[in-house]
């Protein structure tokens, strides 16, 4: 069994903070200081932390057809990979205040790709990237019928161009680690969906 973590939020002192930055995102500085595992507390840091928020992710399973949609759309982050910024993905979205994840993935699954799941399971959360940023994903696998998936969707008014796929699930778990798929969530949600593949169709195809 894993060890709890020896120090809490109630081993940090914050000392003051700072707004660097704020419009579509937001970057604040933090100033702290917090106790340390050889006992005492350490210097005053500053850690710059951007204030990305909460989001979630859904890989879209066809059990029946055992066919995966992903979706390929323009990424700023990508701009200088090898194959370009247009990424293959799953389907995500922000969450806003007062919403839960699972009602949010499910209105994404309709504004990025049209489709509303029979069923969903819940694969996991994670902070993204801990070390300078607040942002949580929680990833949902949205089992669905696929036979009339694919095509062009997303929001005009925010700038969406997304293409759905609907490919056959041997060349999606195939091609896990071939360098396609270069971002956490996709990758996470694909694992996940390898190793629950046979579960997911006992369950869902009966």
């Amino acid at each position: 069994m894993l060890p709890k973590p020896q120090f809490t939020r109630d081993d940090i002192e914050i000392i003051r903070e700072e707004k660097l930055y704020k419009r579509f995102f937001r970057v604040d500085k933090i100033f702290l200081r917090h106790k340390l595992f050889n006992g005492g507390w350490g210097n005053e840091i500053g850690r710059e932390l951007f204030m990305r928020g909460n989001a979630v992710a859904v890989v879209l399973y066809d059990p029946v057809a055992d066919q995966i949609a992903m979706l390929e759309q323009f990424r700023i982050g990508g701009l200088n990979e090898a194959n370009g910024p247009w990424l293959f993905e799953v389907v995500a979205g922000m969450i806003e205040d007062g919403e839960l994840p699972e009602e949010v993935a499910r209105r994404e699954l309709m504004e990025e790709a049209n489709i509303s799941p029979y069923a969903m399971e819940t694969i996991c959360d994670y902070l993204s990237s801990p070390g300078g940023t607040d942002e949580k994903l929680y990833l949902f696998c949205g089992l669905c019928d696929l036979s009339n998936a694919g095509g062009v969707y997303g929001l005009p008014e925010e700038n969406e161009d997304i293409r759905v796929h609907v490919l056959a699930s041997e060349e999606v778990l195939g091609s896990i680690y071939s360098g396609a798929f270069n971002n956490a969530a996709a990758i996470i949600c694909l694992q996940w969906l390898q190793m629950n593949r046979e579960r997911l169709r006992q369950t869902y195809t009966e």
